[in-house]
């Protein structure tokens, strides 16, 4: 596979088959993925896997716990056009597919709940950074996160970025034994996708190009 079809291909996999994932494959693609790039070769990100063996404990040690206040808000308050929009028809689209209607709250917010059962996802990531970081360093890690799931597509798996995790920051600060001086920013579901699954239909529209590019003239 090489790299546009690995760009192409990669999409948020909403439903996973139970087969296990061994933690040396994971190990394997975080490898891999530490080769991206990094602003002054700093190497901000800091990863704790729950394996296949881990998520049942996890789960359990999850379904114990009260709610939390999230770390940060995941979007900007009411948020602006075009970005708005991009979003909600997004919502809608996945919704629709799922056969949840509009005024189906308690079916909106069962399916929102599955961010928190990684969707069924038999293993994840969780990606810290620590707090004394700046835009740059967030900024690489971003990078080293799209290389991973973008290598996870190559190895015939799917991936899920979940910043909803940051809703339950001390609950998997605890879990994974990470140190106070690092703040969770997300989860990644990982796992095989559920080829029956209709919601794993959903793409994702983009904007035209000219919507959102600007070359400069001479």
């Amino acid at each position: 596979m090489n790299v546009s079809d690995a760009v192409a291909n990669r999409k948020s996999i909403r439903a996973f088959l139970d087969d296990p994932i061994e933690d040396e494959t994971i190990a394997e693609l975080l490898r891999k993925a530490s080769r991206a790039p990094s602003g002054g070769n700093v190497q901000p990100w800091r990863i704790y896997v729950v394996g296949s063996g881990a998520m049942p404990s996890f789960k359990e040690f999850l379904a114990s716990r009260d709610p939390e206040e999230a770390e940060y808000e995941i979007y900007p308050p009411k948020l602006w056009e075009p970005y708005r929009t991009n979003r909600f028809a997004l919502g809608e689209a996945m919704y629709e597919l799922l056969g949840i209607a509009r005024d189906d709250k308690a079916g909106r917010y069962a399916r929102l709940a599955e961010n928190y059962n990684f969707f069924g996802a038999p293993a994840a990531i969780f990606c810290f950074i620590d707090r004394r970081m700046g835009p740059p360093q967030w900024s690489d890690l971003g990078m080293f996160l799209q290389t991973f799931m973008l290598l996870a597509e190559e190895a015939g798996l799917g991936t899920c970025a979940q910043e909803s995790w940051s809703a339950w920051p001390q609950t998997v600060q605890e879990f994974v034994g990470a140190p106070e001086d690092e703040m969770l920013f997300c989860g990644i579901a990982i796992g095989h996708p559920d080829p029956a699954a209709k919601v794993n239909e959903l793409e994702s529209a983009r904007m035209p190009l000219e919507e959102w590019a600007t070359f400069v003239s001479s």
